[in-house]
């Protein structure tokens, strides 16, 4: 609930060539409006309320910081003083307007009188907008008392709700405003930085992530037609990063961030959170709150209800948020806590980390055997398992396919959930409709969602329906437009589309950010259909340290075959197979190989095996150029109809 505290009378105040319009929380010089951040200016309005008189560092505490915050308000009021005098270009030696008063606090040493402003001076401020910001006045003012309660303690995922309660309906109509600029996509775009860990253990850096991917996912569901948000992979470039905001804006292609942090120990998580436009990066709003790191986890489905209907009130008709279900959240603290950290591990994207975070999606489960966010995030974990380990996929699919049905019944809502089954009825089952269908519920479900999208492109291009695919990543790309496997995967349509100049000139740019980004050395294919294939085998050897050893032999022979140097295929050929001898493969790999030397009826003979291995690998039978010397084969053609890829 809100304070009433000190409201100046009159509304506007003037100070040597300086006026400060309290109504509106501006501050002018000369008739044009300063940037200023809102502590600095809270301190001025304390200041101004008591000129000439001393203001105690207490006082400034009491009214920048609530009692049951923690904060090191000394160096931060040090600081937030300091800024003040920049914007004033005071001097603490010679001071004009703010003088130091050691050892007790400030006061405000220049004469003050009366001064009558317009009520758009200098803004062209509607009657609308000067409504709307005296809303935002009482929403964003920072001495909001927050009462700590032990009945009804938030999980951290409710605490981000929280903040954005306060603050998102006013900044939602604010920037509904002709003049807000919008990106290319029709939307406005935020990004929720990586939030800081400010714990001193970098145990603790699992939370602090899952904190961020939780504002994601809820803001992601707001108005997913009117605000786009950013995806966790391209925010989490700018983690320990000191990038000025105006360059995340241009690089991210947002208007707004959130940014902010956490401190944790054994009895509190502090949470603190502002809401800054890129362009001027002066805070529309910011909070602190304080909770115990257990409680009634419930809440937190409450709380985004509680924000849809503040948003429905503000957007009036025009409420697509309103009509988006909220996430159902975990019953057990220690349920939420294992997710968390199954999520961290998640987005390594390692074989030893996917281990790692099946391991505490299963024990997420055990906390709390309803928690249908842990049943997706093991769903993700063991379809993703296969392609990073090489193993066939029959030994994980199952897994993956129980755990996102479980995930479906338990909340059907969940996009994340019908993206999971989407991809393993498509990749295991060769089910296109039913992929499809999924593919297009999540997307309805959360259009934010840039796993969606980036898989849905994917699942279009096996189909070859390219235009569409193209289309579906460059919405990928924009909500998550530092993605390097969505950049990577985007060089694979140009170059299933034949586009081989195109894809390589992506690949080269995905390369040239990570140069063992395993997706963008796809690139050989392409060097390989140009007929450049001193590049691909110079690229197979660069990558050979970190590529299973089947998979090295494999694309040795595929291109020495290719070449037309039979001999040299035959031998890695040979390779491959003592390598296979004691250990299971993905029966592609050494079709792919017989294809290089030219054997069709062994590469046919192990494209069976691969396909009672439910190979993933078959998706790309009707469009990878690699298969063109099979094409005209029976064999090959009734495989391409068990696949679901005749037509």
């Amino acid at each position: 609930m809100v304070t009433a505290q000190f409201q100046p009378k009159p509304l506007t105040l003037r100070f040597s060539v300086f006026e400060v319009n309290f109504a509106k929380r501006e501050l002018f010089k000369h008739g044009t409006r300063l940037k200023i951040q809102n502590q600095p200016f809270e301190i001025l309005c304390l200041l101004l309320e008591r000129q000439g008189e001393v203001v105690s560092r207490e006082e400034f505490r009491e009214r920048l910081w609530p009692k049951n915050t923690f904060v090191e308000y000394e160096d931060s009021l040090n600081t937030a003083v300091r800024k003040l005098r920049a914007v004033l270009l005071d001097s603490s030696d010679q001071p004009r307007y703010i003088a130091t008063i050691a050892g007790q606090g400030y006061r405000f040493i220049a004469p003050v009188e009366p001064a009558s402003l317009p009520a758009d001076a200098g803004t062209g401020a509607t009657d609308n907008e000067t409504e709307l910001t005296k809303i935002a006045t009482e929403h964003v003012r920072p001495e909001v008392a927050i009462a700590r309660s032990a009945t009804r303690a938030w999980a951290i995922p409710a605490l981000g709700l929280a903040v954005l309660l306060t603050g998102l309906s006013v900044w939602f109509v604010w920037s509904r405003r002709p003049s807000a600029s919008k990106a290319a996509t029709g939307k406005l775009m935020l990004a929720v930085l990586p939030f800081q860990n400010l714990t001193g253990d970098p145990g603790q850096e699992y939370f602090s992530d899952g904190l961020t991917e939780e504002m994601i996912s809820q803001l992601g569901r707001l108005d997913p037609h009117y605000l786009g948000v950013i995806a966790r992979t391209s925010v989490m470039h700018y983690k320990n990063t000191q990038t000025p905001l105006d360059q995340i804006g241009r690089e991210l292609g947002v208007q707004y961030v959130i940014e902010g942090s956490i401190r944790r120990d054994a009895h509190d998580v502090r949470v603190t959170a502002q809401l800054i436009p890129t362009k001027d990066q002066a805070p529309i709003w910011a909070r602190q709150y304080d909770r115990e790191p257990k409680g009634v986890l419930a809440l937190q489905g409450e709380i985004a209800q509680e924000i849809a209907d503040e948003i429905q009130l503000t957007l009036g008709d025009h409420n697509s948020a309103a009509a988006s279900k909220p996430t159902a959240s975990p019953q057990n603290y220690e349920a939420y806590d294992q997710y968390l950290k199954g999520q961290y591990f998640l987005n390594k994207r390692t074989a030893v980390d996917i281990r790692h975070a099946i391991a505490h999606f299963d024990e997420a489960i055990a906390k709390d055997a309803n928690y249908a966010r842990a049943y997706a995030g093991l769903a993700d974990s063991y379809a993703l398992m296969g392609g990073y380990t090489g193993r066939p996929p029959n030994e994980f699919m199952p897994q993956a396919r129980t755990a996102a049905l479980r995930a479906l019944q338990l909340d059907d809502s969940l996009a994340e959930a019908h993206t999971a089954l989407a991809l393993i009825v498509q990749n295991y089952d060769w089910d296109w409709q039913t992929a499809e269908k999924e593919f297009r519920r999540a997307i309805e479900l959360n259009p934010n969602y840039a796993t969606a999208h980036h898989w849905y492109a994917e699942h279009l291009m096996w189909r070859g329906r390219f235009d569409e695919a193209l289309q579906e990543s460059e919405r990928a790309r924009q909500l998550d437009p530092l993605s390097l496997i969505i950049a990577a995967d985007n060089g694979a349509i140009l170059h299933f589309s034949r586009q081989y100049d195109r894809a390589i000139q992506k690949w080269h740019s995905v390369l040239e950010m990570d140069p063992d980004f395993s997706r963008a050395h796809l690139i050989r294919a392409a060097y390989v259909e140009k007929g450049m294939f001193v590049e691909g085998l110079a690229d197979t050897e660069r990558m050979r340290p970190v590529t299973p050893v089947p998979a090295y032999w494999s694309w040795r022979a595929y291109i020495y075959g290719r070449s037309g140097q039979i001999a040299r295929s035959r031998h890695a050929l040979d390779e491959l197979r003592r390598s296979i001898r004691n250990q299971p493969v993905d029966a592609i790999s050494v079709a792919w190989a017989y294809l290089g030397v030219g054997d069709n009826d062994q590469a046919l003979a192990w494209f069976e095996k691969a396909y009672a291995q439910h190979s993933t690998e078959l998706t790309s039978l009707k469009v990878n150029p690699g298969y063109d010397p099979l094409r005209g084969d029976p064999r090959f053609q009734d495989l391409l109809k068990r696949v679901g890829l005749a037509n």
